[in-house]
């Protein structure tokens, strides 16, 4: 299937949905959140006009449903020149959206989106569609939205798109060139300190978005190459963590839809479409109406992961105390993935994801990810994405140790999110399997399982704790003499792993494969990570 024929699904489904949408009494579908009406009526007004013999529904009366959203949505800007939040959109609209006070984040993606909606669709909208576009457009473009300092985040990147397509628009060569070096910053600055939000979604989905948008509208083709460099890069970035619509290795950031089930993978599903689509899309956006190829190699090192791969990477966290390393690491096979952050960073509302074993989306019942924490919060089981700061970390391989060095006033306690698959628990450890893997959890001290629709919950007590987890394919368990669950059982019993609380919370660990792995968080916080008694190596992780 091509990349066309994807996207047309994805409309082609979108669309359905929308039709089969009762609009309210506002004229929306929705009031959490603008942005969902914006999506909708676009792919509901593409799929009227671009493939109506496709649709299960008479064209021309989903092409008007779609403009009257679009019209309640346009009409909901702040179009008051002497308002703060002149040309700025509400975005969670309550009961009465025309009271809804405006906030800032709609306009930095969706402005741009309007752009390119209203190049592609215009000579389809009616009258007052077309009108209502073009004031909105003016009113974007006038209010200067886009006038930020660049510090490199995923704000930074739709402002420096803005500022093109903006510039472009309306003839304005000094904005068009403040936009041109904004790119050219940004792109120097991620290939020199790498990309601070790390795997953060859905916002580096807005990077792609946001940049993808102004390289099919500019028509410099200066600075259209540079927009395929930008691109380029993300993409490679992307490449580099992705396993079968999943993303391998530490999260900067996540929203509940991507942790602990990666749910929002259309953009990867109309680049590299080797996974069934999801019956739910908690992300629409504009997967199926943009579209830019990633480079081969990066398509090459996405598509294709026979022989296990160690990804191994540093990036840069800047701020006013100065530069802080962070190092990555992720073992990506064809059937799982293993890794995480080596530090732990305090980022937004605790939502750094350390660390997870990762399986391909459809692979495994419910969610996908595999992974414990200590919470920064108390609704651990309802959103388990808020981690605290005391957490150690070892990654080999396929193999991860975390150590728990809680203080004595700590109340949360461990908490494990698994795969919804048959778990065997024994004191000490649970085993459990997919299709084609074997997983070994071991715990340091007793625990407990909650089955959920979708996951097992395990909760484990103690101010010092401890968690081991080893994935290991059946094809390497075979060669390893190990042919059923029965006999990794019984080889997992024989290396349970050796647990300290005395002076120092540590453990020693021998894999499946033999490397012997200790951790240990001594007085004073001094912290040993060895593989095989050598100290970890960071030299190998470059930008």
């Amino acid at each position: 299937m091509t990349f066309t024929a994807r996207q047309v699904e994805i409309a082609k489904k979108i669309a359905i949905a929308a039709w089969n949408q009762p609009l309210l009494s506002s004229g929306l579908w929705f009031h959490n959140d603008i942005r969902d009406n914006f999506y909708y009526a676009s792919y509901l007004f593409a799929a009227a006009v671009g493939m109506p013999e496709q649709m299960p529904f008479e064209a021309e009366p989903a092409k008007q449903t779609a403009e009257r959203v679009l019209l309640e949505v346009l009409q909901l800007q702040d179009q008051n020149t002497e308002s703060a939040t002149y040309g700025h959109w509400p975005l969670n609209l309550g009961q009465e959206p025309r009271h809804a006070k405006p906030n800032v984040l709609p306009v930095e993606l969706m402005g741009s989106l309007m752009a390119f909606f209203t190049d592609r669709y215009r000579a389809h909208f009616s009258e007052n569609v077309a009108h209502a576009f073009e004031t909105a457009l003016v009113h974007i473009y006038r209010s200067g939205f886009y006038r930020h300092k660049n510090v490199y985040g995923h704000h930074d990147a739709k402002y420096t798109a803005a500022k093109l397509i903006f510039g472009q628009l309306y003839g304005d060569a000094e904005l068009l060139e403040d936009g041109r070096t904004n790119l050219q910053l940004t792109l120097a600055h991620v290939r020199k300190h790498g990309m601070s939000e790390y795997g953060s979604l859905p916002w580096f989905w807005h990077w792609v978005q946001a940049f993808t948008c102004a390289w099919l509208l500019i028509h410099d083709s200066a600075i259209k190459k540079e927009l395929g460099g930008m691109l380029d890069y993300l993409w490679s970035e992307r490449a580099a963590f992705y396993l079968k619509g999943t993303w391998a290795g530490a999260h900067c950031r996540g929203q509940k839809h991507d942790i602990p089930l990666d749910g929002n993978v259309l953009h990867d599903y109309v680049q590299f479409g080797d996974f069934v689509l999801p019956a739910e899309l908690p992300r629409t956006e504009y997967a199926g109406l943009l579209y830019y190829k990633a480079p081969e190699t990066a398509r090459q090192t996405a598509l294709h992961r026979d022989e296990p791969v160690e990804v191994k990477k540093q990036l840069a966290k800047l701020s006013d105390d100065g530069a802080k390393s962070l190092h990555s690491y992720a073992y990506i096979t064809s059937d799982f993935a293993a890794g995480g952050m080596w530090e732990r960073y305090e980022e937004f509302d605790n939502e750094q994801h350390r660390w997870d074993i990762t399986f391909p989306i459809g692979e495994v019942s419910g969610v996908n990810q595999a992974y414990f924490f200590h919470p920064a919060e108390q609704n651990a089981k309802d959103d388990p994405r808020h981690q605290s700061r005391h957490t150690e970390v070892l990654f080999h391989k396929n193999t991860i140790a975390a150590l728990y060095p809680l203080p004595a006033d700590a109340v949360n306690k461990i908490v494990g999110v698994l795969p919804n698959t048959d778990w065997l628990q024994e004191p000490g450890f649970m085993l459990g399997q997919t299709n084609n893997v074997y997983v070994a959890v071991y715990l340091m001290q007793p625990y407990e399982v909650d089955k959920l629709a979708d996951r097992y919950v395990v909760t484990s007590d103690g101010g010092r704790n401890g968690v081991i987890i080893e994935a290991i394919r059946k094809q390497e368990a075979r060669q390893r003499g190990i042919s059923s669950f029965e006999a990794f059982a019984a080889e997992a019993r024989l290396h349970a792993p050796a647990w300290s609380s005395d002076e120092k919370l540590s453990v020693r660990y021998a894999t499946l494969e033999q490397n012997e792995l200790k951790l240990s968080i001594g007085g004073q916080g001094s912290i040993v990570k060895s593989v095989n008694g050598l100290p970890i190596d960071f030299s190998e992780y470059a930008l």
